[in-house]
């Protein structure tokens, strides 16, 4: 790393620290080369982000260098943080996260609180470099300038950019390569595309569509009797790789999330299952205070092993989107049971909800229960009570013992 300290890279930012441990010897090897540091540039050359007219440039260039353009080769990367020391960076860190890779691109996609996706196709002819190293770059920047450790997927589209990052390790990249998309998603199970659901997932199955693969060779009229026209149309079209979503700058969040992390590992059940609920009413009043709702719940547990600690997520799908705390809740309940880990020394919580959207328009089933309406009545009260007193003003009596 001598090179990097002798670079462009730090200047201005104070002494430069020792480059950490954590960085993988492909990152530096990357690195170096007949231009030293070609795409780590000073700060008196390299502009803090490429303007929307330059990237259009870039885009109609020609394939005349030795990069391939956009639609040619992966140029969406979807990174997720972590501290070096374990969890997600604070809110100082992750906004300084995103600046960073605002130095790149413009066309960044917040996905707090840990996470981002970004589409640095123009930006690849300027660093002279592919979607894997220019990754690689952004990973060695986040260690040196903020001590954050980053796994990043890249792909030609949002979709398959966020499957790459689930077979990425801490600390490395993970490239589906131009062409590869197929051969990509064939073996995955149906529930690994956007969308699908355990009930959608469990429906497939039983048609005999247990693999990506499988459901792109199903004719698109079979996919739609079975699931339904759009539904079967979109899966027809994410097993093939297409996805028609883009990145979005400065998108609204389309999840929240929260943790817990308790002081040492801890093995009460109950205790656990309070951080929980704790968690389902922060986010629930969050919502609620914005006017969303949320399509489903990821609960993520980080628990003691023989190599240290792990980290297991699940996710399940809201009966209908709804941000009432008592629905998620009982949801959070079973996706945390469903884990099995009775005597497992869990030390940190989190709890995320996804799929984001506006209340107004969200589908409630009418219910002529007296007591769900009731507590419907109730959580409005309260809500309106925590925002004029504070958000310990009214709690749940099995948080406030």
């Amino acid at each position: 790393m001598n090179e990097l300290r002798g670079g462009d890279e730090v200047r201005g930012a104070g002494e430069a620290p020792e480059a950490p441990e954590a960085l993988a010897a492909d990152d530096v090897s990357e690195m170096r080369g007949d231009d030293e540091l070609s795409g780590i540039r000073g700060a008196g050359e390299m502009p803090e982000a490429l303007a929307a007219d330059e990237l259009s440039e870039v885009r109609g260039a020609g394939a005349e260098s030795g990069v391939l353009l956009a639609g040619e080769q992966p140029g969406i990367l979807c990174l997720r943080f972590r501290r070096l020391g374990g969890g997600p960076p604070d809110a100082a860190g992750y906004a300084g996260l995103l600046a960073l890779l605002g130095s790149f691109t413009p066309v960044v996609e917040a996905a707090p609180p840990d996470g981002a996706l970004v589409d640095v196709r123009g930006a690849l002819r300027y660093f002279g470099r592919d979607a894997k190293g220019l990754a690689s770059v952004i990973r060695v920047r986040a260690l040196a300038l903020h001590g954050v450790d980053c796994a990043i997927g890249a792909a030609q589209n949002p979709m398959l950019a966020r499957m790459a990052l689930r077979q990425a390790a801490p600390g490395t990249s993970f490239v589906v390569p131009a062409g590869g998309a197929a051969a990509f998603l064939a073996d995955r199970p149906a529930a690994a595309l956007d969308g699908v659901g355990t009930a959608t997932a469990r429906t497939l199955c039983g048609y005999g569509l247990d693999s990506v693969g499988r459901i792109a060779a199903a004719p698109l009229a079979t996919l739609q009797r079975i699931t339904g026209a759009r539904t079967g149309r979109d899966l027809w079209e994410r097993a093939r790789g297409i996805d028609r979503t883009a990145v979005v700058p400065n998108a609204a969040a389309r999840s929240v999330a929260a943790e817990r992390t308790f002081p040492r590992d801890e093995l009460d059940r109950e205790r656990q299952r309070r951080a929980l609920m704790s968690l389902t009413e922060e986010l629930g009043a969050r919502m609620r205070g914005e006017g969303q709702v949320c399509r489903s719940l990821a609960v993520s547990v980080r628990y003691a092993d023989r190599t240290g600690y792990s980290t297991l997520t699940r996710s399940r799908t809201l009966r209908e989107p709804t941000a009432h705390s008592a629905e998620l809740t009982a949801l959070a309940y079973r996706i945390h049971d469903s884990f099995a880990l009775q005597r497992a020394r869990v030390r940190g919580i989190g709890l995320r909800a996804e799929g984001l959207g506006e209340a107004g328009r969200a589908a409630h089933q009418l219910t002529f229960d007296p007591v769900d309406e009731r507590a419907r009545r109730i959580e409005a009260v309260a809500d309106r009570l925590r925002e004029r007193f504070g958000p310990r003003a009214v709690m749940p009596g099995r948080l406030a013992a």
